[in-house]
């Protein structure tokens, strides 16, 4: 099996949305591609000219697709966690500090039983994301 790759939706916020997750956890743009880019072969109504139809941000080890929807009422996160494994201490405080601009804690960053350090962070957009280092293991 090929990596999962999570599809983010959204509703006139997408490109928002690419900017701060390509900041956040450091990706590329490979582009972004709108609703007035498919030149009449995907049905949009006018007000989603230019919202985003496909965009896909990576780096060798993490990618995440996104989308506006063209209409109201489809975007936004569901009852699904996003679980990063994270290299260092560093990267996990980093990544929940950024990840709290506009976002709440659903869990503090702390130390767990399981020897791990820990946070769950739903962002500005309603994702919600499990942060983990383990320590010891990517030393």
């Amino acid at each position: 099996m090929k990596p999962v790759t999570p599809y983010l939706s959204f509703y006139g916020n997408g490109k928002e949305a690419a900017a701060f997750y390509e900041t956040t956890f450091g990706l590329k743009n490979n582009g972004i591609m709108k609703y007035s880019d498919s030149d009449g072969g995907f049905p949009y109504p006018p007000e989603a000219a230019d919202y985003i139809m496909h965009c896909c941000l990576s780096d060798e080890n993490f990618n995440i697709m996104l989308a506006d929807s063209p209409t109201p009422g489809e975007s936004g996160a569901t009852n699904v966690a996003l679980m990063i494994e994270c290299e260092s201490e560093e990267e996990v405080n980093r990544l929940y500090n950024a990840l709290l601009e506009g976002g709440k804690a659903v869990m503090e960053l702390q130390d767990t039983f399981w020897g791990a350090k820990y946070a769950k962070v739903c962002d500005k957009f309603g994702y919600t994301w499990d942060l983990n280092f383990e320590k010891g293991k990517f030393e």
